[in-house]
């Protein structure tokens, strides 16, 4: 489990929310709606992932 990944997918709008929350979606490397990435499965990103869960969809 060393290359354990994530796809996550945004799936609602970063218009009028919080800037931490923008932040971090920033951060996963999503640009726009129905944009998905792939990204490491690692305590940083499953942060990143919790604080803007309501705007994404996980799998993996």
């Amino acid at each position: 489990m060393a290359n354990a990944t994530v796809k996550v997918t945004l799936v609602k709008s970063v218009n009028g929310r919080l800037a931490n929350h923008k932040a971090c979606v920033k951060g996963l490397g999503l640009r726009r709606i129905g944009h998905t990435v792939e990204v490491q499965d690692t305590p940083e990103n499953r942060g990143m992932i919790n604080k803007a869960y309501y705007l994404l969809r996980v799998e993996g």
